[in-house]
């Protein structure tokens, strides 16, 4: 590696993170020196950018080819994601293969319990029910027009 300050983890881990392709030349030839200057980093990019690979182009059927490179070269970063794809090898499977996403559904369930939390010890089951259902309505069917412009004033006495 070049004489200087070694980059930062974060920075390191932004540039494992980000497309080759987006990378600044600068930046592909500081993170090529890392890699080249630590082969246990060099290993975790390769899975990552596998894995993003996988992610990106919906390749599920990859997964436990990647699981057991990654079980291969036993970097103790990637344990926990490594054992809970293993635990769920079916759901990560379909994650990384079916269009579907549960983003949704998971967005109204992290709502109420944000409702649930602010509410806690204040009200009864009655009253946290009420404020759930009245903040999933729309708060307005129509879009309402703001004209930049100020209103006329009326004229009195005035014709036109």
């Amino acid at each position: 590696m070049p004489e200087g300050r070694p980059p930062s983890l974060r920075t390191v881990s932004g540039w494992i993170l980000t497309h080759p392709d987006a990378l600044a030349e600068k930046d592909r030839l500081k993170l090529k020196s890392v890699l080249a200057y630590c082969p246990e980093v060099d290993a975790l990019a390769d899975h990552v950018r596998s894995f993003g690979q996988m992610l990106s182009q919906r390749q599920g059927e990859r997964l436990p080819t990647w699981i057991a490179a990654v079980r291969a070269d036993d970097l103790p970063s990637m344990h926990t994601s490594r054992n809970g794809l293993e635990c769920d090898l079916a759901g990560g499977t379909a994650h990384l293969t079916l269009p579907w996403s549960s983003g949704i559904v998971e967005g109204h369930v992290n709502r109420i319990k944000m409702i649930k939390r602010q509410m806690y010890g204040r009200a009864g089951f009655k009253l946290r029910r009420k404020r759930v259902l009245l903040a999933s309505r729309p708060r307005c069917l129509w879009p309402v027009r703001r004209s930049s412009r100020r209103p006329r004033k009326e004229r009195h006495g005035h014709l036109g």
